[in-house]
């Protein structure tokens, strides 16, 4: 039987929240210790130059991923962890699929319009076809299934249509990968509870927050609501109690939520100490590694060495089909 192959990716723009880890990273840590699973994770460093970055900050931050993916117990002797400008036939194969692409199914995705309205002084090309880049990112592994979030999910269908329109032209090459969710969560913000959480801003709980940092955004969570209505921040809280809380804690608060006797203040108090103490060995083995520049380097280093015989047979195999070998 053969392995499944499965493949993700975070963008290296700021610090990870919650969000970030209930939605995308944690299930990227359960699939790297999967033996049944053939995996390739990648920070897409490429796809952060598409809003303004700065250059320092990027390499900071590309640092940073990789030490927060380990900490967060990444197996990179089991997976392949790089980064993608490291694998050149990532960009090699965008270009190729850009030429095959209707720019019609560009101008259609959902987040090229968010994102243009976000940076509306810095629309430019890279924004409009990095879902193009998407599709070469996940088509050159020629996995079953995509490990991402659902905000994501669009262009994971777009992958399978430029696969589809490729091995009808050129004949049978790339599979049409699945979404690979195994429970989709959606975190939202503290300070605005109805819109998903960010990672800009000062509402953002981020996995390496000290402890007085987190208590400090979670006593800012709106929690205001209609009498005898639950709030959106009110659920929000009650979510991440649910994912990051006691057992005692949760019958706790769910039983003063159902008779009405819920206190917002002991309520963020006790969530504040559940999701300190639920990261507190993460937060001390980041700093650790992110005081070994060497060792990051040379893990990443080794996924980059591995992924690419995989992305180097692919790119021969796409270019000897379209006549460029």
């Amino acid at each position: 039987m053969n392995k499944q192959t499965v493949v993700g990716g975070i963008r290296p723009t700021n610090k990870l929240h919650i969000g970030n880890y209930l939605g995308a990273l944690k299930q990227f840590v359960a699939i790297s210790n999967d033996n049944q699973i053939t995996s390739y994770f990648f920070i897409v460093d490429l796809h952060s130059l598409t809003t303004p970055f700065e250059p320092k900050e990027l390499k900071t931050n590309i640092l940073d991923a990789a030490a927060t993916y380990l900490a967060a117990g990444f197996n990179p002797k089991n997976s392949n962890l790089f980064i993608q400008s490291h694998i050149p036939e990532h960009a090699e194969l965008a270009w190729i699929f850009n030429c095959i692409t209707p720019l019609g199914e560009l101008e259609r995705m959902t987040q090229f319009k968010e994102k243009s309205q976000q940076h509306a002084t810095n629309i430019n090309a890279g924004l409009l076809s990095y879902p193009v880049l998407m599709a070469a990112d996940i088509l050159i592994y020629k996995p079953n299934g995509v490990s991402v979030g659902e905000d994501q999910v669009q262009h994971v269908e777009l992958s399978r249509v430029i696969a589809r329109k490729f091995n009808n032209k050129f004949g049978n090459t790339f599979p049409e990968p699945q979404t690979y969710i195994r429970k989709p969560l959606r975190i939202m913000s503290l300070t605005d509870p109805t819109k998903k959480m960010s990672k800009t801003g000062d509402e953002a709980l981020n996995m390496d927050d000290e402890p007085k940092e987190i208590a400090r955004k979670l006593k800012k969570a709106v929690t205001a609501s209609e009498p005898g209505k639950k709030s959106p921040g009110e659920e929000n809280l009650m979510f991440l109690l649910n994912h990051f809380g006691s057992e005692e804690s949760v019958r706790h608060f769910t039983e003063a939520q159902n008779s009405g006797k819920l206190k917002y203040f002991e309520l963020k108090e006790t969530l504040a100490q559940n999701i300190s103490d639920y990261f507190a060995e993460f937060r001390e083995k980041k700093k650790e590694l992110l005081s070994k520049p060497d060792y990051l380097a040379q893990v990443l280093g080794d996924g980059a060495r591995k992924a690419r015989e995989t992305a180097h047979k692919t790119i021969t195999e796409v270019k000897q089909k379209i006549g460029l070998l």
